[in-house]
């Protein structure tokens, strides 16, 4: 036994040393405790699912008026997203790197406002077999 822990310990010695791994490095994007329309964020209370998908909405399209019945979050891959919740009027502007937390059981639209397709990571947080958005 100690033959092969000092042939290990031998070979290691003998191995050359590679560069050390940069250290990991952790960007804040977000956080928040409310919505983008301020409503607190509440969690579905039974059989929680997530559901990830990745849309791409050409430049100059639309999305339909719609409200979503549990939590959505979206990450901004690329291009420029106009959100307007049309219950208040308001209307935000996201560009890429941005992350929306949605208005839970709000009306609001999507539109692509620039001139590249928006690219998002779509992330819903959902009672097992729901779905996440009523269309007006």
């Amino acid at each position: 036994m100690k033959k092969i822990c000092l042939a290990g310990l031998l070979l290691l010695l003998a191995t050359p040393l590679q560069a050390e791994q940069p250290p990991v490095v952790v960007t804040p994007v977000m956080r928040t405790d409310v919505t983008a329309s301020g409503q607190p964020i509440i969690l579905p209370q039974k059989d929680a699912e997530i559901v990830v998908a990745n849309y791409e909405i050409a430049p100059g399209a639309s999305l339909p008026i719609h409200k979503h019945p549990f939590p959505r979050y979206a990450y901004v891959l690329a291009g420029t997203l106009e959100v307007t919740n049309t219950e208040t009027g308001r209307s935000e502007t996201y560009r890429t790197g941005a992350f929306i937390i949605e208005a839970v059981g709000q009306w609001h639209k999507g539109a692509n406002i620039g001139t590249d397709p928006v690219k998002l990571l779509v992330i819903d947080m959902i009672e097992h077999g729901q779905n996440n958005v009523v269309k007006q």
